[in-house]
């Protein structure tokens, strides 16, 4: 079992990679397999509605988004970390997360369906919610359960060094990290039992005019 932890701060070692790696050690002590993904700092930019990824089975623009999208299957599931930039995710990561689940959805591949989802924060101050609430999104429309932790999963400081002194903080990553570990173990003993995951029904599309 594999799971991807990915990075959107514009700082690769920064206060998110200290989360995001705090989770990825309880995990490996779990017996699950992690990577850490770094989005960088080249722009990424945001999807065009072009629909052309429903047609060529990827984005156009071929950037990051296309190399996360072509490893996303060997993954059984997924933790995103963001900073809290002006109360929101980092300016990179929500078009990155636009595109990418996008370019799945449209191009059938189902990558992260029924898949173990969890999204985690940084932030020096306040703006923690609303961001955590912004990433979980992704995961609630792709049929992904969700995994939660002792509290909302955050940390603060406004430097790294700073983060590994939040004591609460860093405890709920590493509970968040055994509930996605026990998730999955559960998966996996669900498949070995021939539980079959659901079926797939086909979209039905309305709005609010018809």
């Amino acid at each position: 079992m594999k799971v991807l932890l990915i990075n959107g701060s514009p700082n690769k070692e920064g206060s998110t990679y200290v989360a995001l790696n705090e989770i990825s050690k309880t995990l490996i002590e779990e017996g699950i397999e992690t990577q850490i993904y770094f989005i960088g700092t080249e722009p990424i930019a945001p999807c065009r509605a072009c629909r052309a990824c429903g047609k060529i089975g990827r984005c156009v623009i071929n950037d990051k988004v296309n190399e996360l999208l072509d490893i996303a299957c060997d993954y059984d599931g997924f933790v995103i970390g963001s900073p809290v930039h002006y109360a929101s995710s980092s300016g990179v990561i929500v078009p990155f997360l636009d595109r990418l689940f996008f370019a799945d959805f449209m191009s059938g591949r189902k990558s992260f369906r029924l898949k173990p989802g969890t999204a985690i924060v940084t932030a020096r101050r306040a703006g923690t919610t609303a961001t955590i609430d912004q990433l979980n999104k992704y995961f609630q429309i792709n049929e992904m359960p969700v995994i939660s932790g002792r509290y909302w999963n955050m940390v603060h400081g406004a430097i790294p060094q700073e983060v590994t002194k939040d004591e609460e903080g860093m405890q709920n990553m590493r509970i968040l990290a055994k509930n996605m570990a026990w998730i999955l173990k559960c998966i996996e003993c669900g498949k070995k039992a021939l539980i079959n995951p659901p079926q797939i029904e086909e979209p039905i599309y309305t709005n609010f005019i018809h």
